[in-house]
């Protein structure tokens, strides 16, 4: 599920800011559609966010937004709407010692939506490394350096860091937190469900199919996938399949058509349609936009199943710091 969550935040762009700053300060990120996180560099500061009490961190420290919910980082503990928005511009930061120093990381989604998996964490997740992990230093000193001078390759090599660095923190995460390859659910037949689509998203599920394969009537499992997902299984298969697809038409050069197919579409057509209506642009344009590369500045921005035997894509288309620790989502029922 790391890979595949890895390969659905490449779809958005990648941006690196590196950030000092000293004395009273603090910002705010307002939300957006996308993943970050944020690793502390020097010195101690707060995370604010809406619903849990300021967070103190420090050197080692990383949050880590999965799907970009409005937070902030203040030098003391204050209201999350009293701090100013963030910097973000492509401005370096000043030279110089300074009382708080951190990276930022980013993929914003200009199409789509945040993956599944993503969307099923907590809103904010907090981890502690001090200085026990040399392949995160490793990583943070090579991003550092990148910030520091771009040269040629840079693009490639910024998108390729931040990917590792997110690699890195969400293994982290699962360390302590151990739980399967898609959303956190505890029922058995759900899971099973979703070993089922994940682990085949080309195949022709009908809804009937699914059910049948966890021992379930199609109304009954229906009802619980929806109950413990917020969209029904057709729904759900649509997003898996279409986020492969987005990954093979930025990272191949496969037809449209062939890609239609390994994602379990029968016609390019059928996949256009569904492409269009889930990332508002037709999958040959989202391709060109991808092949222009992903957008790497100085600056932080902060198919489907169907009815019984019938395919849909045939004619439709904080607390106290320890090792690591959450911002519980509120009140989404994840």
């Amino acid at each position: 599920m790391v890979s595949e969550t890895i390969r659905s935040v490449r779809i958005g762009r990648a941006y690196a800011r590196r950030t000092r700053e000293s004395g009273a300060w603090g910002m705010r990120y307002d939300a957006f559609t996308g993943s970050g996180f944020h690793v502390v560099l020097h010195g101690h500061g707060w995370l604010i966010t809406a619903d849990e009490p300021p967070r103190a961190l420090g050197p080692g420290d990383v949050v880590l937004v999965p799907s970009g919910v409005r937070h902030g980082l203040s030098h003391a503990p204050r209201a999350l709407d009293d701090l100013p928005p963030g910097d973000m511009s492509g401005q370096p930061p000043p030279d110089g010692p300074a009382d708080f120093e951190f990276l930022c990381g980013v993929y914003r989604l200009d199409q789509g939506q945040v993956h599944e998996y993503l969307l099923s964490l907590p809103d904010v997740i907090v981890t502690t490394h001090d200085g026990g992990e040399p392949e995160l230093a490793s990583l943070v000193g090579l991003l550092v350096a990148d910030l520091s001078e771009a040269g040629p390759g840079t693009e490639a090599t910024r998108s390729a860091l931040l990917d590792l660095l997110l690699v890195h923190v969400l293994r982290g995460w699962l360390r302590t937190h151990p739980g399967p390859d898609w959303p956190l659910v505890r029922d058995s037949s759900v899971v099973a469900a979703l070993r089922h689509i994940h682990g085949e998203p080309h195949r022709a599920w009908t809804v009937s199919q699914l059910s049948a394969a966890v021992g379930m009537s199609r109304t009954a499992f229906t009802r619980r996938f929806t109950g413990l997902l917020g969209k029904p299984p057709r729904a759900y298969l649509t997003g898996v399949r279409l986020s492969r697809g987005a990954q093979l038409l930025r990272e191949t050069d496969a037809p449209l058509a062939a890609v239609a197919r390994q994602i379990g579409y029968s016609t390019e057509f059928a996949f256009g349609t569904a492409f269009r209506r889930e990332y508002g642009v037709s999958p040959g344009r989202f391709r060109d936009g991808a092949r222009s590369g992903p957008v790497v500045t100085g600056s932080v921005v902060a198919g489907p199943v169907v009815q019984d035997g019938r395919h849909a894509d045939a004619g439709t288309a904080p607390g106290p710091r320890g090792a690591a620790g959450t911002v519980p989502r509120g009140g989404h029922g994840r």
